[in-house]
């Protein structure tokens, strides 16, 4: 693992580092944010995923999360949405391929080879992490993420029960069978049978039997793509069919932005603290 940058902020640490990834084949960047803390302290993690098109630096550049982790002392890391590299396979649109990894394990040609993104959030990086960094605590986990990173986040903390405390989305793509973007990226990811789709899908991995402790949501009314491609209603229903307990917030005038995730970023850190430091 190698340090591209580090600056300090709000008193802690902005860092950038990049690593030969087993799991993708290439290399990766991740970015941490490690807040002022004594040398004998152990911080929680709160891992960010980030929505289509971005890379590690939307969130760290534009997420405003800095201060509010300073405050709380949680540390934060995000990792990138796929693999990058001239070997990588890619597609012209913007919701596949390069920046669309949709943060799973491709089983199809030519993608799978490197479009192991659920390896990466799951195994791979956890492990560096905790080698590389003693003072995170890896026992406290929160997980979080914005739209494509948001499907990432929920379904991540479904599969894995017992291992997040809390769990957390910005504008949250629920339920990718039932909607455009989905349909194109576990259909090219995955292929043909849907039925292998479902452990990608929140709101089915709860109709499934899978459950959180509890969960937070926001979305913004006028987010262009409430209606076609995120349709958080579905996410409310499944949670009150299976008594999850849950925190919807709808917010009048906010669209899919970062304005938005900003907005209401130091919200989330907090609502993680409460949880990851009881």
């Amino acid at each position: 693992m190698e340090r591209v940058s580090n600056s300090m902020c709000f008193g802690g640490s902005q860092g950038v580092y990049t690593h030969h990834s087993s799991a993708t084949g290439t290399p990766m960047t991740f970015q941490v944010f490690i807040p002022e803390h004594r040398t004998t302290e152990a911080l929680p993690v709160l891992w960010y995923l980030s929505g289509l098109t971005c890379t590690h630096a939307n969130a760290m550049e534009k997420g405003h999360y800095q201060r509010a982790c300073a405050e709380h002392g949680v540390a934060l890391i995000g990792p990138d949405t796929s693999p990058r590299g001239d070997i990588v396979p890619d597609d012209e649109a913007y919701d596949f391929g390069k920046g669309a990894g949709f943060y799973v394990d491709a089983t199809q040609e030519p993608w799978k080879a490197n479009y192991r993104m659920r390896s990466y959030v799951e195994r791979e990086l956890p492990e560096l992490v905790a080698d590389a960094f003693p003072m995170l605590d890896l026992s406290r986990q929160g997980i979080t993420g914005h739209s494509m990173g948001g499907h990432g986040a929920l379904t991540v903390s479904l599969r894995n029960p017992g291992r997040f405390r809390s769990t957390s989305a910005f504008a949250p793509i629920v339920s990718p069978i039932h909607v455009p973007w989905g349909e194109k990226a576990l259909g090219g990811y995955l292929g043909e049978d849907r039925a292998a789709w479902r452990e990608y899908d929140a709101c089915a991995l709860i109709e499934d039997g899978a459950r959180l402790p509890d969960l937070l949501v926001d979305q913004g009314r006028a987010d262009q793509f409430l209606e076609d491609q995120l349709k958080t209603h579905l996410l409310e229903e499944a949670c009150r069919e299976a008594d999850i307990p849950h925190e919807i917030r709808l917010h009048e005038g906010y669209d899919h932005s970062y304005f938005f995730i900003s907005t209401f970023i130091a919200d989330h850190v907090a609502w993680h603290a409460e949880r990851l430091k009881a």
